[in-house]
C-alpha cells in the first residue's frame, strides 16, 4: 500500500478508526508497524510489570501508547513510564508526560530503534531511553546529556548496559535483574 500524501498531522492520526492497523506518524507519513513476535510481547509485558512492583508511586508503566513528538510525528514506544497524574483517557502523550521510553529491537525495527527513535526522543526532551536487544536479552540505558548534535539538539548518553543486572539511580533507584524480564 502506497501513501499518496505526506502531510498528515496528529489530528489525522487521532481520527483513525479503532480498527485501523498499528501505525506511527513520521514526518507526515503513516508507517504501518509489523505485528510483534510472541517473544517480543512477553518481554514487553514483563518489563511493563517490573516498575509497577518496584517503582515509585509517582510513575506509571504502560505499553504501546503514542507519544506526540511534533505536529506531524508520533511514535509508539513498546513500554514507557509516564507521570502518574496523566489522565487515563488519553490515547497519546506529550513528551513532557514521558519519563522513559523503551524500544525492544526486532529484526524489522533495528535501524529505527537504534538510530531514529533515540534522536527523536532526545530532541523532544524525553529524559530517559532504553533499548533492549533480544536473543540474548541485553538492556542499554541512556539518559539525556549535555552533548549536542550537529543541529543543536541534545543527545542521549549511555549510562548502563548489561545482560545480567541493570543498576541505575535515575529515573528512580533501579536494580533490575535482566532474567526477570526475559521470557
Amino acid at each position: 500500500m502506497r501513501q499518496q500524501r505526506a502531510d498528515h498531522t496528529l489530528a489525522d492520526l487521532l481520527a483513525l478508526p479503532d480498527d485501523a492497523p498499528r501505525v506511527e506518524l513520521v514526518d507526515g507519513v503513516f508507517q504501518v508497524l509489523p505485528f510483534p513476535t510472541l517473544g517480543h510481547q512477553e518481554l514487553s509485558s514483563l518489563l511493563c510489570w517490573w516498575p509497577r512492583s518496584h517503582g515509585p508511586t509517582g510513575l506509571r508503566a504502560t505499553q504501546a501508547i503514542g507519544v506526540e513528538l511534533g505536529p506531524d510525528t508520533s511514535r509508539r514506544p513498546d513500554v514507557l513510564l509516564c507521570h502518574a497524574d496523566v489522565p487515563s483517557d488519553r490515547s497519546s502523550l506529550r513528551p513532557e508526560d514521558v519519563v522513559l521510553a523503551v524500544a525492544i529491537v526486532s529484526p524489522s525495527t533495528r535501524r529505527i530503534d537504534r538510530f531514529a527513535k533515540p534522536g527523536e526522543y532526545a530532541a523532544a526532551g524525553i529524559p530517559f531511553y532504553w533499548r533492549i536487544e533480544q536473543d540474548p536479552v541485553h538492556v542499554y540505558a541512556y539518559r539525556i546529556g549535555d552533548r549536542v548534535g550537529p543541529g543543536g539538539e541534545r543527545q542521549y548518553e549511555l549510562v548502563a548496559d548489561g545482560a545480567d543486572v541493570i543498576e541505575l539511580a535515575e529515573p528512580f533507584d533501579i536494580k533490575l535483574p535482566v532474567a526477570e524480564i526475559t521470557p
